[in-house]
């Protein structure tokens, strides 16, 4: 199926579906098949017909899809061994799903065979024959999943590499190693997978891999090393258990360290976009140290760091983030130093000199600042403008007054709260509003926008998307500090505000008039000039 030297079968929708709080609406299945074919994926397991209707369901709609890489394979087991091949309820279902691929999964251990299945070994590889033969009569390509396939080998070579051979020579297209439980180490999936080849040199040999022993990407790296030219996975390594194989980690490992090709270099800058895309499909949090494609995958903190990769990416960097879609970040902390501060400036878009007064003191209020607990790492909007501030560049479009927030009991809704602001306008006009919320940030949001939304309409287009709240010294109980980060998002884009006090409303204050400005900032340039200062309550 092409000129690629390794192919990617995905089985996000299968196995990765089955991972601790991994959720796939029929819809979102059908968006990560899109994405999937996008990225140049050649299989795309969309789950098991014969036992889930949901499956059943995303084989039907993806029928009517224009899939331009990828085809449908469905995903059972071979048949019973009190069914004739013919008359099995889960053959019948793989065929019902008219995928052009089936994959089909047979046990490779003899003690599997016969203490799961209780049947005897030899009647195990008749099963085999006759399940990959007939569906080859059928008109569908078969896959076979070895099951255990590593334990069994371990356990019984011989029998182990008979199930594959029985599989190969009724015309199974791929026969895929699978390490079940996890439990393999690197050295011992090179050695099984070569005796294999040796055994089977015509053959096409899959790997599949779980990641129990934290050995999931390693193991399917050396299959490839050893011969195998399927890769099983799944995006971000979803799946039960620790999960499955990250093709995220997988593909770039073998295309960029390997010069291996699964993908066009195209496909594979969309490897960051498909990684956050799927994630938020399965209403996952992405991993900001992920690989490759993590927030920080690329992201310096130290001073020494930042310095040298401003001279020389390749310093801290081990491949341009840009081959896979992601980029460099430095960011600014109590550790930083002034190259750092400078490349930090220069990603927001603003020049700073590197002897200038301001660039001083920008770094020396950053320190001070974190050294309160701030924490300008995950808050690139208040950096940006605390280096206008520290510029003269930025004057605020209000000033707050004067607030007031109080939490009331009702029987009706115990989280009622009530927010009362005093904003000055540029025009000198006093704003004195009122409102409620669930929670006082709510209501301190509500009626700051009640305020300013006549004068700055395009406020109606913020939307509080995250609040998270962090005691920064829990050891001193009530009386602890609080750090607030408060993600926002408008129609274009998002951004992160921070805020830090022994109040937690006072953090939230902070943080969300910081947001607010922000916003403000961007839309209508640095501010009213008749403003001095943004003031504090």
């Amino acid at each position: 199926m092409g000129s690629y030297k390794v192919e990617i079968y995905d089985v996000t929708l299968r196995d990765g579906a089955q991972g601790p709080r991994v959720k796939f609406s029929a819809d979102d299945q059908l968006r990560v098949v899109q994405e999937l074919d996008a990225f140049g994926v050649r299989y795309i397991e969309g789950g098991q017909p014969g036992s889930n209707p949901k499956a059943a369901e995303l084989f039907a709609r993806a029928r009517d899809m224009d899939l331009q890489n990828a085809v449908m394979a469905a995903f059972g087991s071979t048949r019973h061994s009190k069914s004739a091949v013919e008359d099995d309820a889960n053959i019948k279902a793989l065929l019902a799903a008219q995928t052009p691929v089936v994959t089909i999964f047979a046990k490779s251990s003899v003690t599997q065979a016969r203490e799961v299945l209780r049947i005897d070994p030899e009647l195990n590889l008749t099963i085999v024959a006759e399940s990959v033969a007939y569906l080859k009569s059928q008109g569908r390509r078969v896959v076979l999943d070895g099951e255990h396939y590593f334990d069994g080998h371990k356990e019984d070579s011989e029998y182990a590499l008979n199930v594959l051979e029985a599989a190969h020579k009724a015309g199974a297209e791929v026969l895929v190693l699978c390490d079940t439980n996890g439990g393999c180490m690197p050295w011992e999936v090179t050695e099984i997978t070569e005796a294999v080849r040796k055994r089977l040199p015509d053959a096409q040999i899959g790997i599949h891999t779980h990641n129990d022993a934290g050995c999931a990407e390693a193991n399917t790296v050396c299959a490839v090393q050893a011969g195998a030219t399927q890769i099983q996975g799944t995006i971000n390594g979803y799946g039960e258990r620790t999960g499955n194989a990250n093709l995220v980690t997988i593909v770039p490992n073998l295309q960029l360290k390997m010069g291996i090709r699964v993908v066009t270099d195209d496909q594979l800058r969309q490897l960051t976009h498909l990684s956050h895309t799927v994630a938020e499909l399965a209403n996952m949090t992405p991993h900001d140290s992920d690989p490759y494609v993590g927030r920080d995958a690329f992201t310096h903190k130290g001073g020494m760091h930042a310095d040298a990769v401003r001279k020389l990416k390749v310093s801290y960097e081990h491949v341009p983030p840009e081959l896979v879609g992601n980029r460099t970040t430095v960011s600014v902390s109590e550790m930083s130093g002034r190259s750092s501060l400078l490349q930090k400036a220069a990603e927001l878009g603003i020049i700073l000199d590197r002897d200038a007064p301001e660039t001083r003191e920008v770094l020396e209020r950053v320190k001070a600042l974190e050294n309160e607990g701030y924490e300008f790492e995950a808050a690139d909007a208040s950096l940006e403008l605390l280096m206008h501030k520290a510029r003269g560049a930025h004057h605020p479009f209000f000033l707050v007054r004067d607030y007031r927030v109080s939490v009331e009991g009702h029987a009706s809704d115990p989280s009622l709260s009530e927010a009362t602001v005093k904003i000055e306008l540029p025009d000198g006009n006093l704003m004195h509003t009122v409102a409620e919320g669930h929670g006082p940030v709510d209501a301190l949001n509500a009626a700051v926008r009640k305020a300013l939304e006549g004068t700055y309409p395009e406020l109606s287009e913020v939307h509080l998307e995250d609040y998270k709240v962090r005691i920064l010294n829990a050891q001193a109980a009530t009386a602890a500090k609080t750090r607030v980060l408060i993600e926002s998002s408008d129609d274009e884009t998002s951004w992160d505000t921070v805020g830090v006090s022994e109040n937690i409303i006072t953090a939230s204050y902070i943080a969300l008039v910081d947001s607010i400005e922000y916003k403000l900032m961007r839309s209508r340039g640095f501010g009213a000039t008749s403003m001095s200062s943004r003031g504090d309550a």
